[in-house]
């Protein structure tokens, strides 16, 4: 069986929804919609979630790689 690397993980991600954390503590979700090696990522319909509520809706969003600390499957 073949090992999974973490662009593949993300290759199977496109287009679906997912969460991510940064490390300022924020948490968005929406569609991943693109990214790059350096793990930069495009998402639309994103929101906002403070310990589990919606805050604020943002539409699309660019997220930067080096402020992410976890990127999951909603």
């Amino acid at each position: 069986m073949a090992e999974a690397r973490p662009l593949d993980a993300l290759n199977k991600a496109r287009d679906k929804k997912i969460i991510v954390d940064l490390k300022n503590g924020k948490q968005f979700v929406g569609l991943l919609r693109a990214f790059d090696i350096h793990i930069n990522i495009v998402m639309d319909d994103v929101e906002e979630r403070v310990e589990g509520e919606v805050k604020r809706k943002i539409g699309t969003a660019f997220i930067r790689g080096d402020t992410i600390i976890m990127i999951s499957p909603a």
